[in-house]
């Protein structure tokens, strides 16, 4: 077996807002990155098998960066995933009243791009492009 560690060159990356309650940072990575995974399939490994034999899902091949950072960056780090053409998953302030996916699908749908409400964003690409989208964000404590 090769012990080699694997090394990519792109990053999955989550930006929260700052001020969301805990609950909320957990649910709403949960959500942005459910996005990714099935979404852009390279993103994901191989199923795990214990000793035992017992099989486990695939989960991502990489680690997930997770940062924070004010409602304005994200609004920047949005507009930088778009015109960079990036996969992302988005998550907005409306999505925590809605109790269905249908109903979060037609929030979203309701309001322009430029009136988008973030509270969480998930990207997806080559290392650099994700960094340059990142930019002024922090690391999620």
């Amino acid at each position: 077996m090769n012990a080699e560690p694997i090394r990519f060159d792109t990053k999955i990356a989550v930006l929260l807002r700052e001020d969301l309650e805990p609950w909320q940072r957990l649910n709403v990575t949960a959500f942005l990155v459910s996005g990714l995974g099935s979404s852009v399939p390279e993103v994901i490994g191989e199923p795990y098998e214990d000793a035992d034999g017992i099989g486990y899902l695939p989960m991502f091949r990489q680690p997930v960066l997770v940062f924070e950072g004010t409602k304005e960056l994200l609004t920047a780090a949005h507009t930088r995933t778009l015109s960079r053409a990036l996969p992302r998953a988005l998550f907005t302030s409306d999505l925590f009243t809605t109790g269905n996916d249908r109903d979060n699908r037609a929030a979203v749908r309701a309001v322009p791009t430029a009136e988008l409400d973030l509270v969480g964003l998930a990207v997806y690409g080559p290392r650099n492009a994700v960094d340059k989208v990142l930019k002024g964000a922090r690391m999620h404590p």
